[in-house]
C-alpha cells in the first residue's frame, strides 16, 4: 500500500478522535475518491503515490471551482466550506509552483523544442513537455494560460 494512502488513513483516525468535522469528512471523501479510482476500469488496481496525487489534485480543483461558484451565487457559507475542504486537501499535495516557476518551465520547453516561431500550433507540443514536470504541483489551466501568453507574443 502507498505511503500517502496510509498517511491519509492515519490522519482520518486522528481527525475523528479530535472531532475535527471538516478534516474527517474531507479525508473520508478523498479516500472514497481514491477507492473509486482503484476499482474503475476493467480490473481493480493499487494506486501509486503519483496516482493518488492526481486524484487529490482533481478533488482540490473541484473544491476550488465549487467555492467560486458558491461565492458567485451568493452562498458564502457553502463557499467557505468548500474552501476549507480545499485547504485540507492542499496539505497532502506537493508544494505548488509559483507563477514565475511555471513561466520559467514554459520558456525552457519552448527553447528546447524550438517552437518560438510556430505560434499557437506548438501549444500541444509544449503542453506535452511541461505537463509531466508540473503534475500535482500546478493547475493545468494556469500552465496552459502561460503557454498561450508566451506563444502569442
Amino acid at each position: 500500500m502507498s505511503d500517502l494512502k496510509d498517511r491519509l488513513r492515519a490522519d482520518l483516525t486522528t481527525a475523528i478522535k479530535a472531532r475535527d468535522e471538516v478534516r474527517s469528512s474531507t479525508l473520508r471523501m478523498v479516500l472514497t475518491a481514491i477507492t473509486n479510482a482503484e476499482v474503475a476500469g476493467k480490473e481493480a488496481r493499487e494506486l501509486s503515490d503519483d496516482d493518488i496525487i492526481g486524484v487529490l489534485s482533481s478533488e482540490g480543483k473541484k473544491r476550488r471551482e465549487a467555492a467560486t461558484a458558491f461565492a458567485d451565487g451568493g452562498r458564502p457559507e457553502m463557499a467557505a466550506k468548500e474552501t476549507a475542504e480545499a485547504a485540507v486537501i492542499a496539505d497532502y499535495l506537493p508544494e505548488q509552483l509559483s507563477d514565475q516557476e511555471i513561466a520559467d518551465l514554459v520558456t525552457s520547453a519552448i527553447a528546447q523544442t524550438g517552437a518560438a516561431g510556430e505560434g499557437m500550433k506548438a501549444m500541444g507540443k509544449i503542453m506535452g513537455m511541461v505537463t509531466p514536470q508540473v503534475k500535482g504541483r500546478a493547475d493545468g489551466g494556469a500552465v496552459a494560460a502561460e503557454v498561450r501568453r508566451q506563444l502569442g507574443s
